[in-house]
């Protein structure tokens, strides 16, 4: 899956969400395309059970790999904004609107840090699947 662009969907956490949500569908349906890749018995001459899972595999590192590159351009991208609204809470501490701003700001970057979290689980379980369902599979 091609990344969408994720500069904009930095500013709203929702959208952020969102994106990463669509981008995780190939983790979310692994076992649906494990079953549709691999061929039952029935089916093993038809269809080249090693290309299919090679395919798979490449579109799993390729999501792995956008979604990471994503998380992290939007975290180095709410740091800038958080350091930046810090400097000018340095220069008007009375500033309540630049305060809340702030505090809005930090606490998306966590929620984002976090994502990072869930990336980590999402992956191990679709690598997991993954590789129990490939090497159960019986290679001719």
């Amino acid at each position: 899956m091609a990344a969408p662009s994720g500069a904009r969907s930095c500013e709203d956490f929702a959208e952020f969400q969102e994106l990463l949500r669509v981008m995780r569908t190939i983790d979310d349906r692994i076992v649906h395309e494990l079953n549709t890749t691999l061929p039952t018995a029935s089916f093993a001459g038809k269809i080249d059970a090693n290309q299919t899972c090679k395919e798979l595999y490449q579109s799993l590192v390729e999501a792995h790999a956008s979604r990471e590159r994503i998380i992290k351009s939007c975290i180095a991208q709410t740091s800038n904004v958080v350091k930046t609204l810090r400097e000018e809470r340095e220069k008007a501490q009375d500033d309540i609107a630049l305060l809340k701003q702030l505090r809005q700001e930090q606490t998306k970057l966590k929620l984002m840090q976090s994502e990072l979290n869930v990336e980590e689980v999402v992956n191990d379980r679709s690598w997991k699947i993954f590789l129990l369902r490939v090497f159960k599979h019986p290679k001719k």
